[in-house]
């Protein structure tokens, strides 16, 4: 038996090189006869990018940038392709990770220490960008980037704003300061099918999540509706309904109508660009997994992929989570042959968190007796 570990993080407690490991040591732990190949994945989450890395042998380079609140940090960036290819993790500049908890502030924190990342990897000579744009702290369309790319964002009488977290929501104009970007291409790797706007848009859906009372969510979607309008007359393209376009604050709806990004699910692209189908026709068995298995698994989520390519090659798939179903689920099950919850019923979220590594590995470990005693059988 040859077992392929490919988890994602698991949210909050366990990146997914760590999650991987533990899988594999409750597997050896069981004295189940295999080998085991470690793969852990990412779909444009926080993280991702240092997988990305890992695999394409990046060199790193460190600059000195805004945090999402405009306090200087050293934030980094790796170089592939000879140079010609950026990967840039927008959480390492624009991260919820970076602020304590009484920090967060949607209608403060700015992207501008990500475009700053960009501005620098294009000095250095990148001509793609690849964002990967998981756990930001913000909900600025992408406008703090923009801003540190050389536009200029005006009032009704044209003058430039001064406030850096008020550019979508006051702007009446916008003014790019350089051409240098018609010779970039950006590529960025989302782990959502949000659109910008509405009910599942990135105010609504997220903007809890980096601390958005219900009065702000109000008037940053009225911000984003704005902004969309901005880049409808500009453009005209627009960005409220695009797939994917709410990911990461509206990150990525802006970067698609400003800059032409191209918006791609992120589990396929680090799954097409790592090789990882070469891995799994390889293996008898595939394990997955991450924080929780529910049906936003299916919408863009790393597990899903993974299981997805699996399934290609007709490879059985177990997935690991720290939540998973409690009743059948018709659609979660056509992808994973069974999945497996890592926690003691009753147990909560802190502990949760807190043990999921001791958890995971223990959950292999009785896997791995299962499978043993079925080999016996």
């Amino acid at each position: 038996m040859h077992i392929l570990i490919a988890p994602n993080a698991f949210k909050n407690s366990l990146d997914a090189g760590s999650a991987a490991k533990a899988i594999e040591r409750g597997l050896q732990r069981s004295n189940l006869v295999c080998t085991c190949t470690r793969f852990p994945v990412g779909d444009g989450g926080d993280g991702t990018a240092t997988l990305l890395i890992q695999h394409l042998n990046g060199i790193r380079t460190e600059s000195i940038v805004q945090d999402p609140l405009g306090r200087n940090i050293t934030a980094s960036y790796d170089l592939v392709d000879n140079g010609k290819t950026a990967i840039i993790e927008m959480a390492d500049a624009s991260g919820l990770r970076l602020l304590n908890a009484n920090e967060y502030d949607p209608l403060r924190a700015t992207t501008f220490g990500t475009g700053q990342l960009i501005a620098h990897a294009i000095e250095a000579g990148a001509t793609k960008i690849i964002l990967c744009i998981g756990g930001s702290a913000t909900v600025d369309g992408a406008t703090g980037i923009l801003r540190a790319l050389s536009f200029r964002f005006l009032d009704s009488d044209r003058n430039e704003l001064s406030e850096p977290a008020s550019m979508h929501l006051m702007a009446d104009y916008i003014k790019p300061e350089t051409t240098i970007l018609s010779t970039v291409r950006f590529v960025v790797l989302c782990d959502v099918l949000n659109p910008l706007l509405g009910e599942n848009g990135s105010a609504a859906v997220f903007g809890p999540q980096k601390g958005a009372r219900p009065e702000d969510i109000l008037l940053l979607e009225s911000g984003l509706v704005r902004f969309q309008t901005l880049i409808l007359d500009k453009n005209h393209i627009d960005i409220g309904t695009i797939t994917h376009g709410g990911a990461a604050g509206g990150i990525a709806a802006g970067l698609y109508g400003m800059l032409d990004a191209r918006l791609e699910n992120g589990i396929d692209y680090f799954l097409s660009v790592t090789g990882f189908e070469n891995e799994v026709i390889k293996a008898t068995l595939v394990i997955t997994g991450e924080g929780s298995l529910d049906r936003q698994t299916l919408e863009g989520k790393a597990p899903a992929g993974v299981a997805k390519k699996a399934k290609e090659f007709s490879v059985p798939v177990i997935g690991f989570g720290g939540k998973v179903p409690d009743t059948p689920d018709e659609d979660l099950n056509y992808y994973f042959d069974r999945m497996i919850g890592i926690n003691e019923p009753f147990t909560i979220l802190d502990d949760a968190l807190r043990n999921a590594e001791a958890n995971l590995e223990r959950a292999a470990y009785r896997l791995g007796m299962e499978l043993n005693a079925g080999d016996r059988e």
